[in-house]
């Protein structure tokens, strides 16, 4: 898997991780819980790192926190996890817990949640960052909505990464957010990559064009990671998966050349 440099840092990531939300939603006895060690071991035995939840997805943390535990494998991982709460009080409060829930100190990205209570939580994140409680610091969205605050908070602070949504049927993040990052040097973790999944359902019914193998592709899920990596600006994309085998299909994408600016119109052109 190809890495690419955090930008406030250099520090070198992985381009394809792995998102939580429903997913790692499960309890120890459920059927789906006893899949996922398979599933970040096929993200770490692929070179991937990045793992990325919430507290807002149940009982995600606790989940990535058991499963990297029994694996003995919790420094292979890049956790990222945010804060979703109301007030500074609570903020300490709710990322104190997922710390204990992932098992890890230091955190090594805590973002703020959709900018909930934004100016309370970004202070505590600037101290813990100083203190080595975190390493890095952002703030997240998922829709186009988010926009305009996400870029008052990126034009006004130093931030580390900005994860957003951004896929090849919602390109908005195109026309200010991501040339905006990269001005900027901010990091970018990509969401939605699969338009929320509706895309991809589509466009799996449909043969893969005879063009696939000119960037490395064997299904319709790696054409549009890869359409996502393809943005110079874009540091790493995290679809969510609770199988083993959609997380080793998805982290192939990470693999190999990304497509240009010509090619990665040819596959807009493909789910219209």
């Amino acid at each position: 898997m190809q890495t690419r440099p955090i930008p406030s840092t250099g520090e070198a990531l992985p381009v394809v991780g792995c998102g939580t939300y429903i997913g790692f939603d499960v309890e120890p006895k459920m059927p789906a819980y006893q899949k996922l060690p398979g599933v970040l071991q096929a993200l770490f035995d692929a070179g991937g790192s990045v793992i990325d939840s919430s507290p807002m997805y149940g009982r995600a943390e606790t989940t990535v926190g058991e499963l990297l535990q029994a694996s003995q494998a919790p420094k292979r991982a890049f956790l990222a996890t945010k804060v979703w709460t109301s007030s500074r009080e609570r903020g300490v409060e709710q990322m104190t817990q997922s710390m204990h829930r992932l098992e890890a100190k230091p955190i090594d990205l805590m973002q703020i949640h959709n900018l909930v209570d934004w100016r309370a939580h970004l202070g505590t994140l600037k101290e813990w960052k100083q203190q080595g409680t975190i390493r890095y610091l952002g703030v997240s969205h998922y829709t186009p909505g988010g926009y305009p605050q996400l870029e008052a908070v990126m034009r006004e602070h130093a931030l580390d990464f900005v994860q957003l949504n951004y896929s090849v049927d919602e390109r908005e993040a195109e026309a200010r957010l991501l040339p905006l990052a990269a001005d900027l040097g901010i990091a970018v973790l990509v969401n939605r990559p699969f338009g929320g999944g509706g895309l991809l359902g589509k466009l799996r019914q449909r043969a893969l064009p005879a063009w696939a193998g000119e960037i490395g592709c064997n299904s319709w899920a790696q054409i549009l990671l890869k359409f996502v990596l393809g943005h110079p600006a874009v540091t790493c994309v995290i679809p969510g998966t609770g199988k083993a085998a959609h997380m080793l299909d998805n982290a192939s994408a990470g693999a190999g050349s990304f497509p240009d600016f010509a090619m990665r119109e040819r596959i807009a052109a493909e789910w219209r």
